[in-house]
């Protein structure tokens, strides 16, 4: 009986209180009801209007084939993306009536059966803007319109097995991965010789590749911008640049500046964190996506996929112990078999997974943020990731142009 009394007093306070906001939300259901169902009605439209417009557009996919001698630091790529910045909707008309999304670009570096090829795909009216800037920075590569790889494959567990995985940050999105400045990418006059591309890493995972193997990477990017009202978000999301200020201060504070009876002094790393997130913040920046694929036929798959840990350990020299870097996100399989009866939940996961890359879909319906959240990452860090390189990477099935293009001499004869 003391054990009941004991309990009774805080279960009737706990109805109690349910029973206040219940009346409560009774009182004011005329503020509060019109007001959901209003922000209800708006997504549904909001999607509604921006599938419509999607589906509307013609999207584009080239092949970049690179010549055997690229003289270009990857800052000619990092100077490429600024091209890819694109703004969203600018007024209520485009945004709420025409359903105009921010335009996003997928650049995606595939191996099929040891071939190593660059693909960059995105809406068709920014083909000429991709290409131009492609051509301006590094004249002497070949764009061919090509046809979808991902067409080729479907999921049939009878003929392919196929494991796939989204990659997040190990820690805040102000601190930037180490990127091709800090490996001194950035001199020209640096001999090719002595020079260390990280890239040169993936570029040798996706060339050794069997003829039965494919692997897909996929690097999704978005114009990062302040998002108000006229994108759909009734709560504002804040620059990013706001959070990495917010940091430097809260590194300061950390360091004794500006704490009452405090001499303030800055470790080496705190130096060193300060000046990267100084540096990423004069930089442009991209909400980003980045998932991956491994796919083998069937009939060759062993019993352990032991090209999936390479997959994995091909990004760990982007990162940085003090400052950011790479890891799993989810993916596709489970640990234990209990957790996944008779492969129902896996086989989903991978048809939307699947689904979601051919589409390029990550930002925007239908697969908004499916199994990811996007981060930012720089100009600086999306070239580290994503460039063309020199002869330090000697990986022999990347394809690239056996000559040099060369323009014809101007005083030929009419």
């Amino acid at each position: 009986m003391f054990i009941i009394n004991a309990f009774r007093e805080p279960i009737l306070a706990t109805y109690s209180f349910l029973a206040t906001i219940a009346l409560f939300l009774a009182d004011y259901l005329y503020i509060w009801l019109p007001v959901a169902l209003g922000a209800a009605f708006i997504k549904v439209w909001l999607n509604y209007i921006r599938t419509d417009f999607m589906t509307s557009q013609k999207y584009f996919i080239i092949e970049i084939k690179i010549p055997r001698e690229i003289e270009r630091t990857p800052l000619a790529m990092e100077t490429f993306l600024h091209g890819l910045w694109q703004k969203p909707a600018s007024h209520f008309i485009e945004g709420y009536w025409q359903g105009k999304v921010q335009p996003w670009f997928s650049l995606e570096l595939v191996s099929i059966g040891g071939n190593v090829r660059f693909f960059i795909w995105g809406m068709e009216k920014y083909r000429n803007i991709v290409e131009a800037q492609l051509y301006a920075q590094y004249p002497d590569v070949e764009i061919h319109e090509t046809q979808d790889y991902t067409s080729a494959v479907v999921h049939d567990l009878n003929r392919f097995f196929m494991w796939g995985t989204y990659f997040k940050l190990t820690g805040k999105d102000v601190y930037p991965i180490k990127t091709y400045v800090d490996y001194g990418l950035n001199k020209d006059n640096t001999e090719e010789p002595v020079k260390v591309d990280p890239l040169t890493s993936v570029l040798e995972y996706l060339g050794s590749m069997q003829a039965h193997e494919q692997v897909w990477i996929q690097i999704l990017v978005r114009g990062h911008i302040k998002r108000g009202l006229i994108q759909g978000h009734l709560i504002p999301n804040p620059d990013w640049t706001v959070q990495a200020k917010s940091e430097i201060e809260r590194i300061r504070k950390e360091a004794g500046f500006g704490q009452p009876g405090m001499f303030g002094m800055m470790t080496e790393g705190q130096k060193n964190k300060i000046a990267a997130i100084e540096r990423s913040i004069d930089k442009h920046a991209f909400d980003t996506i980045i998932r991956a694929f491994y796919i083998t036929s069937k009939a060759d798959f062993g019993p352990e996929p032991s090209s999936i840990p390479g997959l994995i350990g091909a990004w760990r020299q982007f990162s940085s112990n003090d400052l950011n870097g790479f890891k799993l996100g989810k993916f596709s399989d489970f640990d234990y078999p209990w957790m996944d009866f008779k492969r129902i939940r896996r086989t989903t996961i991978e048809k939307k997974m699947l689904r979601a890359y051919k589409l390029r879909s990550g930002f925007e319906i239908p697969f908004r943020n499916y199994r990811c959240k996007p981060f930012i990452l720089t100009t600086e860090e999306i070239a580290t990731l994503f460039h063309f390189p020199g002869r330090v990477a000697r990986t022999p099935t990347l394809a690239r142009i056996e000559s040099r293009r060369s323009e014809a001499p101007p005083n030929l004869p009419i």
